[in-house]
């Protein structure tokens, strides 16, 4: 792509090589940015997966009210 850019542009060498420099330190930022996103993410998520399987275990523990009117029903 770089290349195709020298081809379409006649610059002098140092400008399209600043050009390829700053396009370069954009890409990595841009995934930098991606990867701390994606990290936060799956704390987010383990965090609230974490959660919901206390909360159910709690609930394992609960009286079954829908069971107990069914069996008082029948």
């Amino acid at each position: 792509m770089f290349e195709d850019l020298r081809q379409i542009v006649h610059l002098a060498p140092d400008i399209i090589e600043a050009i390829i420099a700053h396009n370069l330190s954009r890409e990595f930022y841009r995934e930098v940015k991606y990867r701390e996103e994606h990290a936060r993410y799956c704390q987010w998520y383990y965090e609230t997966a974490e959660k919901h399987r206390q909360e159910f275990q709690k609930m394992q523990g609960d009286i079954n009210i829908l069971g107990w009117f069914n069996s008082w029903l029948h």
